[in-house]
């Protein structure tokens, strides 16, 4: 399994492509966030909180992560690879999880950098230093699951067609319904909003945002990300057999 996640991490820095994602996401999120007029810009909200970094990142993510993934399988099938892949000696579970380990380790590179508006909305606080590091901290564990969730979607549609175009138009649908969908339908449904919202991430991530990490929360993005490596791994015993 470490062979295809170094090969997956090559691959990203070996082209502009893992430059790219990086680029974009730090220079999106530094443009809404510090420079862009809007409800994103910290300096106009008169907060010393990283509140619209954590509600901006997961719509960026939508789009950058199914960009990451979409090559995973659909360019091994296009390339005519998949095969020579697939009779490898290792299981079909260590290749899925090296190619979804790959793309996580490059998502987690991209928010890494991020670390440093803590320090700057530090800075900037009354007292300085006034900062809620709970919210923070849970924010960030939170995005971390969002990530391992979005990816695991990202790897599942890469195996459903060998257009990266429709591998990426799916994850980024599935993403959003995933994310948005559910409270979407929660509003149409007011008795049973709870309920249904409970099936969506963004109450779980939300959750996590007020700076508890409750276990339910973390078997929910757990759940997500296990049952789309699943659906993977049984996409690839079905091209296989």
């Amino acid at each position: 399994m470490k062979s295809i996640i170094l090969r997956e991490i090559k691959s990203f820095f070996g082209s502009p492509i893992g430059y790219l994602v990086i680029a974009i996401f730090l220079i999106s999120n530094g443009l809404f966030l510090w420079v862009f007029e809007g409800d994103y810009n910290i300096l106009n909200t008169g907060y010393a909180d990283l509140t619209p970094f954590f509600t901006l990142a997961p719509w960026i993510l939508i789009f950058l992560i199914p960009a990451v993934t979409m090559r995973s399988f659909s360019d091994e099938k296009k390339q005519g690879t998949l095969e020579l892949l697939l009779t490898k000696p290792l299981s079909i579970w260590e290749i899925v999880n090296g190619k979804f380990l790959g793309s996580l380790f490059l998502i987690v590179l991209a928010i890494v950098p991020t670390f440093i508006y803590v320090k700057v909305i530090s800075n900037l606080g009354l007292p300085e230093g006034n900062i809620d590091m709970g919210s923070t901290i849970g924010s960030y564990f939170g995005l971390l699951f969002l990530i391992a969730s979005y990816s695991a979607i990202g790897i599942f549609t890469s195996t459903l067609s060998e257009n990266q175009i429709v591998a990426f138009i799916i994850a980024v649908f599935l993403c959003f319904f995933f994310y948005f969908g559910f409270q979407g339908l929660a509003s149409l449904i007011p008795g049973e909003s709870n309920i249904v919202s409970a099936f969506g991430m963004q109450d779980h991530f939300k959750s996590m945002s007020r700076g508890v990490i409750d276990t339910r929360d973390v078997i929910y993005f757990l759940s997500i990300t296990v049952l789309f490596l699943s659906f993977t791994v049984y996409q690839l015993k079905s091209f296989k057999a």
